[in-house]
């Protein structure tokens, strides 16, 4: 059974999806841009917007029953990829005491949704949610 998740914690979608959605113990997250949710405005700098992008996941994360430590598939797409070590010491910080490791894919594209600088999507699973 497939189960809409929303919070108002984080933005409302730009188009026609769903913030995340559960299946089973599964939770599939639509990917995040460095939406502000209080004012729904794009973060300027490459800092802030990665910043609120885990602001935005961390609390769909909570909404749904999940933590960091479910967090199972890493998928990041850059604007710039010469942006990757920065990225990655802000990446470390937010998964610093996450036993196991998320698996991790990261790309460089050439445009993202109202011009965003970087876009990350999540897959988590928690066994006790079947």
């Amino acid at each position: 059974m497939k189960v809409e998740v929303f919070t108002e914690k984080a933005p409302k979608p730009v188009g026609p999806y769903s913030q995340a959605v559960k299946v089973g113990g599964f939770l599939f997250l639509s990917g995040q841009i460095g939406i502000d949710p209080k004012t729904s405005k794009l973060k300027e700098g490459f800092r802030q917007q990665v910043e609120q992008v885990f602001e935005n996941i961390h609390s769909i994360l909570l909404e749904s029953g999940y933590s960091w430590e479910d967090v199972v598939r890493v998928v990041v797409y850059l604007k710039d990829l010469s942006k990757f070590q920065e990225f990655n010491q802000i990446y470390q910080e937010v998964f610093k005491d996450v036993k196991v490791k998320p698996v991790r894919t990261t790309v460089e594209v050439s445009r993202l949704p109202l011009d965003a600088l970087i876009e990350i999507e999540i897959t988590a699973y928690k066994p006790t949610c079947d």
